[in-house]
């Protein structure tokens, strides 16, 4: 395999074109890949190293897998998106997962400003699509979101007539860019003037902060994204293995 080195295990190194692959448009989304055997084949490596990769990309929900069908190019549909990136849920006992719907929303463009630019490694003078949105759970405004996208990805997304609830279908469909992990950090926060309009409560009311920065899958970041949450009766739940 001509991009093969000696500084990676050879099932990451096959894994690492996969993912070139799929980022590159070469097999799209719901696409299925081809068979573990092909694959072997053209690439010069035995059919279980090939499977070990797979293997990873299924872990890291990146292929879906059939049975008695094959490996599948993951799609970020409206339902896939909410149950990798949504984790906010009813309480204990049950932890009834949670569908937000979209309320209020406010889309623009300006120049990114410092915070924005490192977040997100922007050029100096880059432009950025800023969306102002909350999210509804049972009809009541419960999140207050900022979204920051670079222009240079989505160009012409502040000009779409209407968003879906779930963006990351929008990334993947319209610009071909596929959400891989995002890094989030957690915070108590105390909610500003304009958390109490948005979200309908007091100031000083306490909130959930996430900071998100989305990752494509050529390792850029994509996203940056802070959500503002009232968790009185609802909570962010993680397994951890």
């Amino acid at each position: 395999m001509a991009s093969i080195s000696d500084f990676q295990p050879l099932y990451k190194q096959v894994y690492g074109v996969l993912i070139r692959r799929i980022s590159g448009g070469t097999w799209q989304p719901a696409q299925a890949l081809p068979s573990e055997q092909a694959l072997a084949s053209e690439l010069g490596v035995s059919q279980g190293t090939v499977r070990k990769a797979m293997d990873a990309l299924a872990n890291e929900n990146l292929i879906l897998r059939r049975q008695g069908k094959g490996s599948f190019v993951a799609e970020h549909t409206q339902d896939h998106a909410l149950f990798r990136f949504f984790r906010l849920v009813r309480p204990t006992p049950n932890r009834r997962r949670i569908t937000p719907q979209l309320g209020d929303e406010k889309v623009s463009r300006r120049p990114a400003n410092k915070v924005e630019r490192s977040r997100l490694a922007l050029s100096k003078g880059a432009d950025i699509v800023e969306i102002r949105r909350t999210r509804l759970i049972d009809d009541a405004p419960r999140i207050a979101e900022k979204i920051i996208l670079p222009v240079s990805l989505f160009p012409g997304i502040d000009k779409q007539q209407a968003l879906p609830n779930t963006l990351y279908s929008l990334y993947q469909g319209v610009y071909g860019v596929s959400i891989s992990v995002a890094r989030e950090e957690l915070r108590a926060v105390l909610a500003n003037k304009g958390d109490a309009r948005a979200l309908r409560l007091e100031p000083g009311m306490p909130l959930l902060q996430i900071d998100r920065v989305a990752i494509a899958l050529d390792g850029h970041a994509v996203e940056w994204r802070v959500s503002r949450c009232d968790t009185r009766d609802i909570v962010y739940a993680v397994d951890v293995n």
